[in-house]
């Protein structure tokens, strides 16, 4: 294990070198130039030359690219520092550290409930296949993939206040200063958000629950005359779960990139808002910072899962 784990880690340095490359560089393909927008919004448009030049020179964006690159991976490995925002001139670290726990909190909440959905709903469907909770909870799976999140996220935003004068908290208490308020803040996105990911959570729970209940080790155990919450929990959920949760880890880059719609629906100041806002703005440094750092969890919560397997299954070695 630890010599796998080791592995792992080293590989993290080309895949972030190359996430870093793809990052640097899209993001300057986004149509729009960041010192004509500057020039705008101060009405120096009709400056002149001199003064682009001037402001490119003061934000480093005169340099060629590739220069502007190695700087900016230099700062990255030295001092661990992402830039600074070419608008506001912030440490991009700490516009990242401000929101991400709350992106964080989202995404959690949304994950949990989504399993909460998925895995009893496609426990239940396998074990009673064919029976009107199967078609219910087929009938919920298929709703879900149909409806998509930013829709849902917009009634039950608008909807409520026209008819009973009532929206969704937005404004964020911090958990351990009042646990009750900060919970009512994000519940609602993290359903909205939930309820998406657990249709595909949901149908692949059935389909491998359905596929271990045909196993011969199941039938033996069901001869022996064991309970059905034994047979089924604890024989076919725990063998059933390995490519469920390899499932939750493709999720999760789906999961960050609902957060930015839910996060403007839903006025939360997460990482999703921040990109939004830097994106409208090309703001290059904070794009490239948060996309770099919501690779880097994605890639570590994939390494998460990998490491399960082991506790999931004892088959599974790490040789």
């Amino acid at each position: 294990m630890r010599r796998y784990l080791i592995r792992r880690l080293l590989a993290l340095v080309p895949t972030l070198l190359l996430a870093s490359i793809i990052v640097f560089s899209v993001v300057r393909l986004i149509p729009g130039d960041v010192i004509d927008l500057m020039l705008i919004e101060n009405d120096f448009q009709s400056s002149g030359l001199e003064s682009r030049q001037a402001l490119e020179t003061a934000l480093g964006l005169d340099q060629p690219i590739h220069v502007q690159y190695v700087e900016w991976v230099s700062s990255i490995v030295t001092e661990g520092d992402l830039g600074r925002s070419l608008w506001r001139n912030t440490s991009v670290v700490d516009e990242i550290a401000a929101r991400l726990p709350v992106t964080l909190q989202l995404g959690f909440l949304a994950l949990v409930i989504s399993l909460l959905i998925a895995i009893p709903i496609g426990v239940v469907s396998a074990v009673r296949q064919e029976t009107a909770l199967d078609y219910a909870g087929r009938t919920f799976s298929i709703l879900a993939l149909s409806v998509p999140s930013f829709w849902l996220g917009t009634m039950v935003v608008i909807l409520p206040a026209i008819w009973f004068g009532w929206s969704p908290p937005t404004r964020i208490v911090p958990f351990f200063q009042d646990p009750l308020a900060n919970l009512a803040t994000f519940i609602t996105p993290a359903l909205v958000l939930g309820a998406a990911l657990s249709a595909v959570t949901m149908r692949m729970t059935r389909s491998m629950m359905l596929e271990v209940l045909r196993q011969d080790y199941i039938r033996t155990a069901w001869a022996k005359g064991l309970a059905e919450r034994k047979v089924v929990v604890r024989h076919a959920l725990k063998n059933a779960m390995i490519p469920v949760i390899t499932l939750i880890g493709l999720l999760f880059p789906i999961l960050f990139g609902g957060t930015v719609i839910i996060e403007q629906i839903f006025q939360l100041p997460g990482l999703g808002q921040l990109l939004f806002d830097a994106v409208s703005s090309r703001d290059y440094p904070i794009i490239s910072g948060v996309f770099l750092v919501s690779g880097l969890i994605v890639i570590l919560v994939n390494l998460a899962v990998d490491l399960t397997y082991g506790m999931l299954d004892p088959r599974v070695r790490y040789d």
